[in-house]
């Protein structure tokens, strides 16, 4: 992985993990035009699974970081829909973000957070983005967060 936008991810001192494999009978990622449809992705990191549920067992600075795994896993299936070449983004279009979180909890938006502020970070005004923070009563695997978006590529 080499560019632009790699450099910037080595300058923030992150790695792509490898795009998860799906685990039913879907792809993903999807390319139609010059956009790219990333299947969600779940929050795990190096350790594995990140599971909580907001508002019960775990706080809005966890489940932040949860989606900043998140973002992390869109932009490795993203690397491999621009085969390797991240500068190919034109923009980061919109993010759906689904929190497990309990029927109080309403800072799903601080939660997603982590993601969208981390694709900021790393795509600057393209990765400003339309998006929607929803709560799920539980998700796959009793993960905390995730993640599903559309990208702009040239």
């Amino acid at each position: 992985m080499g560019g632009r936008i790699a450099d910037r991810i080595a300058a923030l001192g992150l790695s792509l993990p490898e795009a998860p494999a799906p685990a039913a009978n879907y792809v993903p990622w999807v390319q139609s035009g010059s956009l790219v449809f990333v299947s969600g992705q779940i929050s795990q990191d190096a350790g594995g699974l990140i599971k909580g549920k907001l508002g019960a067992d775990m706080d809005v600075a966890a489940g932040a970081a949860a989606a900043r795994a998140c973002a992390l896993a869109l932009i490795a299936q993203l690397r491999a829909a621009c085969a390797g070449d991240l500068d190919r983004v034109v923009r980061v279009v919109k993010l759906t973000g689904f929190v497990n979180s309990t029927a109080e909890f309403t800072d799903q938006p601080k939660v997603v957070n982590g993601c969208s502020d981390l694709l900021v970070e790393i795509f600057g005004d393209a990765g400003r983005h339309a998006r929607s923070a929803v709560s799920a009563a539980s998700l796959p695997l009793g993960v905390a967060v995730e993640i599903e978006g559309i990208f702009e590529i040239a």
